[in-house]
């Protein structure tokens, strides 16, 4: 196991709020937390409640450097790249490892991303992304999202069912190949935790936790007895035991200093020199002033053209179906 060779001291992961017993329930954070437990290196966990459209979170800062989602790779490639913690050495340049990777986080991804979004009552999302902000906007963010990620899997009124059954035949699929490559062992590749355990726990994870009962996905998932034996006992070791730990110390997300913004990011250790800002991070916590603001106008703008125009309801006839918290 390759921990790298970089700093490590001071590393922070931002994420998404806890919630459905998980340590953070945003579906792209809870494998970077995973990854890290698996490091065993210390690191601050802290939650941001404001950016609940960003796709730079998670983002984890370690040092003068800043490893944000929406870079190419994500976090976890960066952090190996980086030299902070590299756990996949030895096994990233095999086929097999590569082809197992990538059906996780293509197949099973895209059937998380519809569950949450377009299959479900948006209760899940609502609870993960919008619950900390003023109803309507929370209710707007949500609305757009539905739709850009019906764009993203390119669904359509046209083909809605057969969209929906090739993204269901592809995560059963999925696994079936899973289960039978893990067999009982306690990891996929060379009995030790790589970035693939990392997203496949984490998918895991979020499927049982978060996703509704009714959920198909769940179902499917809930059928291969040794997958979820796996997710079982590794939340057990790594989470579960070290959730009280002071490797990890994590913010309470109903702290004030949570909730205020970019007050957020914890002080860096007086004996540091500051760190000159990315640009990409500078832009990034400009936002924050005028995310309020600039939501509540489109709120007012969605809200008149609502009440201006007898065909809003066809507008958004597409997605009745999904945006209600009833």
């Amino acid at each position: 196991m390759e921990h790298g060779t970089g700093e490590s001291e001071g590393l922070t992961l931002v994420a998404r709020k806890p919630c459905f017993g998980l340590p953070t329930a945003c579906p792209n954070c809870l494998p970077v937390y995973i990854y890290l437990k698996f490091s065993k290196i210390p690191f601050n966990l802290e939650f941001n409640l404001i950016h609940p459209d960003s796709d730079q979170i998670p983002f984890v800062e370690s040092g003068d450097r800043v490893a944000y989602n929406n870079e190419k790779g994500g976090v976890i490639q960066n952090l190996k790249e980086d030299g902070i913690v590299n756990l996949d050495s030895g096994v990233s340049g095999l086929p097999e490892w590569v082809s197992v990777k990538a059906m996780i986080e293509s197949w099973l991804a895209d059937a998380v991303m519809y569950e949450l979004w377009v299959a479900s009552d948006g209760k899940s999302a609502h609870k993960i992304y919008y619950s900390d902000l003023p109803w309507p906007i929370g209710k707007i963010l949500y609305f757009k999202q539905v739709h850009a990620v019906k764009q993203l899997l390119g669904i359509t009124s046209d083909n809605a069912e057969n969209r929906e059954e090739e993204i269901y035949s592809r995560a059963t699929l999925a696994y079936d190949a899973l289960s039978s490559r893990l067999g009982e062992e306690s990891f996929f590749f060379e009995n030790r935790p790589t970035s693939l355990d990392a997203v496949f726990l984490g998918h895991v994870l979020f499927t049982l936790h978060a996703l509704p009962e009714t959920s198909v996905l769940r179902s499917k998932l809930l059928g291969h007895a040794n997958l979820v034996k796996y997710a079982e006992n590794l939340k057990m070791e790594y989470i579960d035991a070290s959730s009280s730990s002071p490797s990890a110390p994590q913010s309470d997300p109903s702290s004030s200093d949570a909730r205020k913004g970019p007050s957020y990011w914890r002080s860096k250790p007086k004996s540091k020199p500051k760190k000159e800002k990315s640009e990409e991070e500078k832009k990034f916590r400009r936002r924050a002033k005028y995310f309020l603001a600039t939501q509540l106008v489109a709120v007012l703008v969605f809200l008149s053209l609502l009440g201006g125009s007898d065909d809003a309801d066809v507008d958004l006839g597409d997605d009745d179906d999904v945006m209600g918290y009833d």
